[in-house]
């Protein structure tokens, strides 16, 4: 038998580098922490929305905030289907489609009631359910942007969009919880 003393060394596939992760991970970050500080040091304008046929601008609020949350709900279980972990439910065709547009319209419905927090009222820490509204608020936003710069990478680990999905998911229901839910407790559910 000849000898060969050639060895043939096959290139090893690179993984997802740190920065794959880490910078989105850090842009979400300093998002959440600028709109805190704005927040913060912006004096509140007051100014609010405000929908005809509804009883005051926290009513529009919380009901842009309970679409937003429903719509939320539909992203948690279209993903499920998608990623095969609903096992009853085979994921049809349009569902891609679906989850997409229904992420569109949760951020979508909560820009103004976003806008109007920051703008007419910042961040404020009165009481720990208003410090936590306003943390989750910030969160929130710092894990959307984070969660979009991972839709364009290529090289995400299989887990990073919906860890990422995840992160978004309980920030918009926490600001929910505290705020919506909380005025439909204390006022009824009413437009």
């Amino acid at each position: 038998m000849p000898s060969d003393d050639t060895t043939q060394v096959r290139p090893v596939p690179a993984g997802p580098s740190a920065a794959t992760i880490v910078v989105p991970v850090l842009i979400g970050a300093l998002v959440a922490v600028a709109l805190g500080a704005y927040g913060k040091v912006h004096d509140a304008q007051f100014f609010s929305i405000n929908v005809a046929g509804f009883s005051s601008p926290t009513a529009v609020k919380s009901w842009l905030a309970t679409l937003a949350a429903a719509l939320a709900l539909f992203q948690l279980g279209s993903a499920f289907v998608m990623y095969g972990k609903w096992k009853a439910v085979k994921a049809p065709a349009w569902i891609g489609q679906a989850h997409v547009w229904s992420g569109r319209f949760a951020v979508l419905a909560s820009v103004p009631v976003a806008v109007h927090c920051l703008y007419a009222l910042g961040f404020q820490d009165t009481t720990s359910r208003v410090l936590f509204h306003s943390l989750f608020g910030c969160f929130f936003y710092g894990v959307f942007t984070m969660k979009m710069l991972l839709l364009t990478k290529k090289g995400v680990p299989s887990w990073g969009i919906p860890v990422a999905g995840g992160l978004v998911f309980a920030g918009l229901i926490g600001i929910w919880l505290t705020s919506a839910l909380w005025f439909f407790e204390n006022n009824g559910i009413k437009f």
